[in-house]
């Protein structure tokens, strides 16, 4: 009987890490709806999500208190953090694949600065461009977060005929470097309560976002995930080198575009709504991969919900941790990634030197 469960739990191992995937992400979102200042008892989280979805009431003693708290306060919230992490997971590991290096993510190849200065240029100066309305914030910083890119690509290829990932990281924090001061330059033309304003923002958060927030950034984590999930197939390929993938028929160049503008628009609507969050990008695709292999058809769609989850946790985290003040997420996410990347990158490190 034991033999059989085993053999079961085998034969279906890909299934049961979606089902855990899947659990992880609805047990977070559950526990970051049930704890914090005023505890809401889980079907009283239930019936105020029916009723406000559906207007069906189930539970008549439900205090009026506790539905704007769950639908107007921690409902977007939770659901805004497992946009951005989702999103910045994603984004991650299409860039690691591409570039075919776990070390790469958006942070630390600079596309999450240059989709900061986006966004900090239109909260400076109050931006707003017809027909676009709202949406001015994230299309600018998705369109910085692009050209940063680019630039970074360019800078590395002026230096270096190889990608090696030492010169794209180095490329990055120089491009990342020259952003950060076209940003303080901004914030010290403002007054202290921009200023202020600005610092936070850029520290990474999901705190005082509403339902607002959540609709600037689906539409480009949509649209950016579809496009990613798509091209599964071209990360794959791109593994066994440029060459080689086009042997087997896969147009290289196109794939690369499509995955440049997808991780772009997942980068920088997450930086619009959220500020710089570093390092999820980095550690849970290669968390993922070391569970499921590299097979980008299972690691990009576990990395979009354990990203997410993983998010809503650490958003959890710094809203309880030193209560009732909170910690913005970006600095719990600094301290978890920095020690990883330091680990991963000593590893490849010692990988090549065997190697050679």
């Amino acid at each position: 009987m034991q033999n059989s469960f085993i053999r079961m739990f085998l034969n279906n191992r890909v299934a049961w890490i979606y089902l855990l995937a899947g659990g992880f992400v609805l047990g977070t979102i559950l526990l970051a709806l049930f704890w914090s200042s005023v505890t809401v008892p889980i079907p009283h989280i239930i019936h105020i999500i029916i009723e406000h979805t559906t207007g069906h009431v189930w539970l008549a003693d439900v205090p009026a208190n506790e539905g704007p708290i769950i639908w107007n306060i921690r409902l977007p919230r939770v659901i805004l953090a497992f946009c951005v992490g989702a999103s910045l997971a994603l984004a991650g590991a299409a860039f690691q694949g591409l570039l075919r290096n776990p070390l790469a993510d958006p942070y630390t190849i600079g596309v999450s600065s240059g989709a900061a200065l986006g966004a900090v240029i239109v909260i400076f100066f109050q931006l707003s461009i017809p027909l676009l309305g709202s949406f001015t914030q994230p299309i600018i910083a998705i369109i910085f977060g692009f050209l940063t890119l680019m630039l970074v690509f360019g800078l590395v290829k002026m230096t270096s005929r190889s990608m090696a990932i030492e010169t794209i990281i180095l490329a990055g924090i120089i491009i990342s470097s020259f952003m950060g001061a076209i940003v303080s330059l901004i914030i010290a033309l403002g007054d202290q309560n921009e200023m202020t304003q600005i610092i936070y923002w850029l520290y990474g958060s999901v705190s005082l976002r509403g339902w607002s927030h959540v609709q600037l950034i689906l539409p480009f984590m949509i649209v950016g995930s579809l496009i990613l999930l798509y091209h599964y197939r071209e990360l794959n390929a791109l593994a066994l080198g440029e060459e080689a993938a086009e042997h087997i028929g896969v147009d290289v160049r196109r794939g690369k575009i499509f995955l440049l503008i997808g991780a772009s628009l997942l980068t920088g609507s997450a930086v619009a709504v959220s500020g710089t969050i570093g390092f999820v990008g980095l550690v849970i695709p290669h968390l993922v991969r070391l569970v499921t292999g590299p097979n980008h058809r299972h690691v990009l769609p576990l990395s979009l919900l354990v990203g997410g989850g993983f998010l809503i946790l650490t958003d959890l985290v710094s809203r309880t941790i030193i209560a009732p003040k909170e910690m913005p997420i970006g600095v719990i996410t600094a301290l978890v990634g920095a020690p990883v990347f330091s680990l991963l990158l000593i590893r490849n490190r010692l990988g090549r030197r065997k190697t050679a």
